[in-house]
């Protein structure tokens, strides 16, 4: 299975922020999309890091409140792994599990398309699993 079968039925909009916008802003946004990460991007479909909840939580511990009116900037990964629609899902697995990242965007011929969580892997997965597990007991329920 392709990264491109998840997003025909999760869809292809993603969670955007600017890089000038407060971390405030950017926590009331993961609430309001009920997203775990957002995409960091001047909106023209480029990429200029990611933030996550994780983020956010590993410097709360250091900033406490101050943290809050920081901007996206000062938190952001700018190092961010991407794949392509064409990408497999074991691909996308690996490279979350090597990586120790939990969103991966989805990115065609240079531009943002999609968004691929851990959540939206454990789902495809599980539903490749439980089309195998059909078609094994119609195998030996046919004889």
């Amino acid at each position: 299975m392709q990264v491109s079968t998840i997003l025909e039925t999760k869809g292809d909009l993603v969670a955007t922020i600017s890089r000038t916008a407060t971390i405030a802003s950017a926590v009331a946004e993961l609430v309001r999309h009920r997203v775990g990460a957002l995409v960091v991007s001047p909106g023209d479909g480029t990429i200029e890091g990611i933030v996550s909840e994780r983020d956010i939580v590993r410097s709360l511990s250091e900033l406490h409140g101050d943290l809050l009116e920081q901007p996206v900037y000062t938190l952001m990964s700018t190092s961010v792994h991407q794949c392509s629609p064409e990408d497999s899902i074991d691909s996308i697995m690996n490279l979350m599990t090597e990586a120790r990242i939990r969103h991966v965007p989805v990115v065609s011929q240079g531009l943002l398309c999609g968004i691929i969580s851990i959540g939206d892997v454990v789902k495809s997965r599980m539903g490749e699993l439980e089309k195998d597990r059909n078609e094994l007991m119609e195998y030996i329920t046919a004889r």
